[in-house]
Order: structure tokens, then C-alpha cells, then sequence
């Protein structure tokens, strides 16, 4: 099956997994434990039903918005994903490319095995960039120093990730980062030749053995198991503190990324942070966490205005899209979604499911009797069955004092 027969992002899915070793399509696929929270992200669309306005004239709609000064042609991009590149050749290069071509903005992760200098050249607009760091302010320093020099513009601290997640499903599949050569991997490779030789062979005649190119501690660890040290370094004494300290270094936008509760946003305000996305981690971290849809219209009234909001996690559709941008959410980031575009047809393949997107999008807005994505309000949608009867955050919360979890 050709990507270009795909009619939406589950059948580019479907093209992925067939492509993909099991172990290495696991890894991207999969949750955490029992993938509670994983299941429960896709869940939770099903039990918000819209209700439209009719007749309005829609003739004129626009899904186009502006986000940290610049104008986007839809609500939404691509989510950071770490080792891309072991999933498609050049995978972060051509998602990048992709986004560029329909003015979305593409984030890459620091968990990437091609610099953010490179990945800088080929998005040519809308510089976004995630990290996870230690709480080590030197580290800190020099890493704002390089995003800033490759011209970044926007930066992500990822904070849900304090310590490994136990994704067994991984485990089971033999395929965790670093990632271990074993002959589990090694059949696995084989009964997929076109990934072997188009991506494995491919990235070890161009790049050597894949390396992590853009780590808070400056070396380029490689993503295969050594006699070295870990490709990771301990994250959980990141706090607040350090979030401040990063806020005075980096002078473009800085958002918080793992955020699922109300006062975590009200402090990120009084940091002075530009954002929060709203996010579980795809389900990949706490099983069983609540999902970015269902905390948005709390996190929304708890901080007004005076923060961006970003959703990612389950994201799938036009629809799902729409719902989360009518509960609060200003923009929508899309993972798995991208990840396995890019497998199935590379950039194009990227182009593919963004216009598919796009065009559900600017459908479902018709339809709903919406013409622009400034209008999308919960009055559109009925969401009784997931708020029981109440919904929360109908009213701005002036802002809460800060405790001392808080840590400053």
C-alpha cells in the first residue's frame, strides 16, 4: 500500500507497523505498564461529541493562527520524538523539510541523532526545540548558548521524564535506548529488509553508528549499548529553581512541556515562562495519568491569558484537534502521528499527513458552523459525559500564591 492512498493517519499507521521491526515499531507505538494513559488519550475524543451551529456562513473560514509572532497555515505541528532518525533515514531532516513546506512548525528533540544546527538549515522557518536537561546550570548555560547561536526560537523543557519509564513493552521486544544488538534485533532486521537497507544500512554508510547530537552535557553519546556511560544522565533534581535560572539565560520563548496540573501552570506564570504544553508523554511515562484533554479547560481558566497553552498526546484527527483547541489549548502537537508519516513515504510522506490534517480541519470547522479557529469555544462541543454534567474552569481563577512546592 502506497502513503498516498492513505485516507488518514490510522492507515499510514497500518503502513508503519508492516515496515517496521516489531521491536522498533513498539518502541514508538507503545505506552507504559498496562498503557492505561496511552489508551485512555484516544479514549477520551470519543466521549466529547460536538454540537454545531446551522445556518452560518462559512465561506470565508480560516484555520490559520499566530503563536510567538508568526502565522501558521493550521492549529498544528510536530512533536519532538527522540532517535527519529532509527525509525526513517534522515527522519528528523525530513519531517523538518515537511513542516517548512506547509508553514507548521516541526520540533526537534534534543534526544536527536542530528544536530540542531543541521535540523536549523533544513526547517528554514520556526525553529522549535525540546530538551531535557539535568539541574546543572553550567550545562544549562552553554546549552542556551548553542540553541540560541543556531538560531532557535522557541525552546521546550521537557519535566515529566525525572526517571526512566517501565515500558515493558520495550523490554519484552528487546529494544530500549541504549539500544542493545541482540539476536532478538538482529532476526528482526531481517525479516524486514527494506527498513535494514534503507535505514540501518543508509544511516551507518552516511552518519557511522547513530549518535545523540545535541545533549545538555555536550558530548556525543552513541544511542548503542557500550562499555560507556548511559546515553542519559539523572534528570529528577530539576525544580523550579532551575527552571528561573533557565528563564534568565534563554531570551526567547520558553515553555514548560509535561504539564497536567493547574498549579504547575500558575507557577510557570509567576517564572515568567511563555507556555506550557499540556502533555502525558504520549502515555509513555505514568501510567494511568490523566489526559491532556481533560485537564485543559482547568488549566486554561487557572492561568487565562497569561500563558500559551499546548496540547500533544493522542492526537489523531481533525476532530481531535478542533476538540482540544475548544477546550483551551491554543495549539495542537502531533507525535506518532508525524513519526509514522515519515516512515511510510519519507517527506512526502510528512506532506501527506499534514494535508490530510489541514483538510479535516478546515471540513470539520464547516461543518461544526465555525468559521475561524479564533471562534472555537466549549460551547460547540457537549461534554457531559466526560466532566459529569460540570464543566470545569467555566469561570477564570484569579491566579493562586505559590507554595512551597514551588522550590524558590
Amino acid at each position: 500500500m502506497s502513503f498516498r492512498s492513505a485516507l488518514n493517519v490510522f492507515e499510514l499507521q497500518e503502513i508503519a507497523r508492516r515496515r517496521l521491526p516489531r521491536g522498533v515499531y513498539g518502541f514508538v507505538e507503545g505506552g507504559v505498564e498496562d498503557n492505561q494513559a496511552r489508551n485512555n488519550n484516544r479514549a477520551v475524543f470519543e466521549r466529547i461529541r460536538f454540537r454545531p451551529r446551522s445556518p452560518i456562513d462559512v465561506s470565508r473560514r480560516s484555520q490559520e493562527v499566530e503563536l510567538f509572532g508568526r502565522r501558521f497555515a493550521a492549529p498544528f505541528g510536530i512533536a519532538p520524538m527522540g532517535i527519529a532518525g532509527v525509525f526513517a533515514f534522515d527522519a528528523d531532516l525530513q519531517m523538518a523539510k515537511a513542516a517548512a513546506r506547509m508553514n507548521v512548525p516541526f520540533t526537534l528533540s534534543n534526544m536527536s541523532t542530528v544536530s540542531m544546527e543541521t535540523a536549523a538549515e533544513h526547517a528554514n522557518h520556526a525553529r522549535w526545540l525540546q530538551a531535557y536537561t539535568t539541574n546543572d546550570h553550567e550545562r544549562g548555560a552553554k546549552f542556551t548558548a548553542r540553541a540560541a547561536a543556531a538560531g532557535y526560537e522557541v525552546l521546550m523543557l521537557t519535566t515529566d521524564v525525572p526517571v526512566g519509564a517501565n515500558r515493558e513493552n520495550n523490554l519484552r521486544n528487546r529494544f530500549t535506548l541504549p539500544v542493545r544488538i541482540t539476536p532478538r534485533l538482529l532476526l528482526d532486521g531481517a525479516t524486514h529488509p527494506r527498513w535494514s537497507i534503507e535505514v540501518f544500512v543508509r544511516t551507518l554508510v552516511k552518519y557511522g553508528v547513530p549518535r545523540l547530537e545535541n545533549t545538555d552535557r555536550g558530548d556525543r553519546p552513541s544511542i548503542i549499548l557500550g562499555p560507556t556511560r548511559d546515553v542519559r544522565d539523572r534528570r529528577d533534581s530539576v525544580n523550579w529553581e532551575f527552571i528561573r535560572y533557565m528563564r534568565d539565560r534563554w531570551k526567547a520563548r520558553l515553555l514548560l512541556k509535561g504539564t497536567l496540573h493547574p498549579a504547575d501552570a500558575e507557577t510557570a506564570v509567576r517564572v515568567g515562562l511563555d507556555g506550557v504544553v499540556v502533555s502525558n508523554h504520549g502515555g509513555r511515562q505514568l501510567d494511568g495519568a490523566i489526559s491532556p484533554i481533560e485537564v485543559l479547560p482547568e488549566i486554561r481558566a487557572a492561568v487565562g491569558k497569561h500563558l500559551k497553552i499546548i496540547a500533544d498526546s493522542g492526537f489523531r484527527r481533525g476532530t481531535d484537534i478542533l476538540k482540544g483547541l475548544a477546550l483551551g489549548a491554543d495549539f495542537v502537537l502531533l507525535g506518532r502521528a508525524a513519526m509514522f508519516a515519515v516512515v511510510a513515504g519519507g517527506e512526502e510522506g510528512v506532506v501527506h499527513a499534514l494535508s490530510l490534517l489541514k483538510a479535516e480541519v478546515d471540513r470539520d470547522l464547516a461543518l461544526l458552523g465555525c468559521p475561524s479557529i479564533a471562534e472555537l469555544t466549549p460551547d460547540f462541543l457537549e461534554t457531559r459525559d466526560l466532566f459529569h454534567g460540570r464543566f470545569p474552569g467555566a469561570a477564570t481563577q484569579a491566579l493562586r500564591p505559590v507554595t512551597a512546592a514551588a522550590n524558590f
